[in-house]
């Protein structure tokens, strides 16, 4: 994401440079998965990879267009459903974070400790292949230390630099395809018949055709990651430049990933892709085109998956940050320094990466599995979203609807590419799980902490000095006060039994906008007297407060800044369509109806 100011929105071509940097990196290493998984045939599972893009460029565009802020699958859940199945979004959508940030700090190192190897090779300069070896772990750690210091002292990525390193990354990816076909064609490849031998063994091993392909897909799922990054800036971009986002970047991996997957399997044995796996594409530069030529690839390489770095970093960062304003992460992230970033959340996702690269000791299959497992998990989740909103959210104003099988194909084969990846490693899951199971304990913990401190009351009730500190944590959650606007009385009920059991406070100011007569008024009053007085809501405190202006985003943002409110706290209906206004206008309100 830029660092530009809210006013100066990003047209198609910075937009484009952004997410495309992320989705594209995964071109420097899937087509080596492919080629693992299915030999000759990976062009083709990458083609079939293309399609799943396809299909959730559809899910994306109805999603986001209708909900068009920051924050993907976890935003789009949490405005269509209950704050628990966004906070599984959020964590699955930070573990992908993890794992994009672990990978390509981890594959930029290779690729440019590979290119150093062949100088020290030739005698350009004295370093041994064993400390280069030795060294890639701690200069990944270095790097991912690096970039959040850099993050910390407020240093994001600029549209302007994202697209210096994008059109650098087009012209080298379009030079390695139109070269290497060059070279195919010039009768350069390698022996076929040893490649069709060896696919025809892959084949075997994996059990039968469809087995291969299925696994092969799955793996090589890795390779659409980066395609929810365009909804996380959402906010920053012209309208209707989303769409053409998602356009782009379906068109950038259908054209490069197969591409380049045709030229490694043509030009390298598998073997050889095997064992090159993690910078597959500097080794084919090098037989390619020599020195020269790897060393643009391998340069290229590294810059591109360092913006992926520096675009997990500032990401995770908003998302943390916005999972803490709505009470699923501990406020204890959102101190925020001089330079307006989050130094404990940087640190504390530094630290979380640290531990996955040293708990996987590096190896791309296994961090690809992790990362694959958390993304295909968000990637199904939005999915779920434009199913639930078309259930729940049926009349909130949307530009686009999804044609439905489109939306059954995309969640089918994100569920699909999930069984694949467990059934690949179990490991994987192991991975997934270790981290995953400690960090929706925690959210869970975090999300329902009055219902949590209220069991602890009653353990430590004898207790009298652990009581009263309990006692007032206790005050201080139901003391928070939240503002809903309504605009009829028959949706007052599902009103609070939505605050009941996805929020903590207590404290309740239904708002009415418009010209109110004293007998509409009166009827309100005497509605809530009367909910009061029901016991089904006993510990609510509700009051009521009357806006003649109209219905709006300037009111309700005049109401939020003059009462010095949150509009993370403050709760509306669905926008219709007759509305003149979209939702994006409003801020990031929360919508509940």
């Amino acid at each position: 994401m830029s660092s530009h100011k809210k006013h100066q929105k990003l047209g198609e071509f910075y937009s484009t440079a952004i997410c495309g940097n992320d989705i594209l990196s995964s071109a420097l290493y899937v087509a080596g998965i492919a080629a693992i998984f299915a030999g000759l045939y990976a062009p083709i599972v990458l083609l079939c990879v293309a399609m799943v893009l396809f299909f959730y460029k559809s899910v994306y565009r109805e999603v986001v267009e209708a909900l068009p802020v920051n924050g993907g699958a976890y935003n789009a859940l949490l405005n269509g459903t209950s704050k628990t199945l966004a906070s599984i979004a959020g964590v699955m959508t930070i573990l992908s974070y993890i794992a994009t940030a672990v990978i390509s700090a981890k594959t930029g190192v290779e690729y440019l400790f590979f290119f150093l190897e062949k100088l020290s090779d030739q005698g350009f300069i004295p370093i041994s292949s064993i400390f280069i070896q030795s060294a890639v772990l701690p200069c990944v750690l270095l790097i991912l230390f690096l970039f959040a210091l850099l993050v910390i002292s407020g240093v994001k990525d600029s549209a302007k630099v994202a697209a210096g390193i994008f059109v650098f990354h087009i012209i080298t990816l379009a030079s390695f395809s139109v070269f290497g076909i060059y070279l195919i064609l010039q009768g350069a490849g390698i022996d076929l018949v040893q490649s069709v031998s060896m696919t025809s063994a892959i084949i075997v091993k994996n059990g039968g055709l469809l087995q291969t392909f299925f696994l092969a897909f799955s793996a090589c799922l890795l390779g659409v990651s980066g395609f929810e990054s365009s909804a996380n800036f959402v906010e920053e971009q012209q309208d209707g430049v989303f769409k053409k986002t998602l356009r782009n970047m379906t068109l950038g991996v259908l054209i490069f990933n197969p591409l380049i997957a045709y030229v490694v399997v043509h030009l390298m044995s598998l073997p050889g892709i095997s064992q090159a796996k993690d910078f597959v594409l500097a080794e084919a530069a090098y037989h390619m085109g020599g020195l020269f030529f790897l060393g643009w690839v391998s340069i290229n390489a590294f810059f591109v998956l360092c913006g992926a770095v520096l675009t997990g970093y500032v990401g995770v960062s908003g998302l943390m940050n916005r999972m803490s304003l709505d009470g699923c992460l501990p406020s204890f992230l959102l101190k925020v320094n001089k330079q307006e970033s989050h130094p404990r959340i940087i640190l504390t996702f530094f630290l979380l990466c640290a531990s996955i690269l040293l708990v996987t000791k590096g190896e791309l299959l296994s961090l690809a599995g992790v990362y694959t497992i958390s993304f295909l998990g968000v990637m199904s989740l939005f999915a779920v979203s434009n199913l639930i909103l078309r259930h729940t959210r049926s009349d909130l104003k949307r530009g686009y609807h999804a044609f439905l099988p489109f939306v059954l194909l995309a969640l089918f084969s994100t569920l699909i590419g999930l069984m694949g990846n467990i059934n690949i490693d179990p490991k994987n899951t192991a991975y997934f799980l270790t981290y995953f199971i400690p960090a929706i304990l925690l959210v869970f913990a975090v999300l329902y902490k009055k219902d949590v401190v209220k069991k602890l009351l009653i353990i430590f009730s004898h207790i009298s000095f652990i009581r009263k500190i309990l006692e007032k944590k206790y005050a201080g959650y139901a003391h928070e006060r939240l503002y809903v606007f309504v605009y009829n009385f028959d949706k007052i009920q599902r009103i609070l039994n939505y605050i009941h059991e996805n929020e903590s406070g207590h404290r309740i100011t239904l708002i009415h906008c418009g010209d109110q007569p004293q007998g509409f008024i009166r009827r309100l009053r005497d509605l809530v007297d009367s909910i009061q007085t029901s016991g089904f809501f006993p510990h609510f405190r509700i009051d009521t407060q009357f806006i003649k202006s109209k219905f709006s985003p300037d009111t309700v943002r005049k109401f939020a800044s003059q009462h010095h409110v949150p509009l993370n706290k403050v709760f509306i209906g669905s926008i219709h369509e007759h509305h003149t206004f979209s939702y994006d206008q409003f801020g990031g309100v929360r919508i509940i109806l």
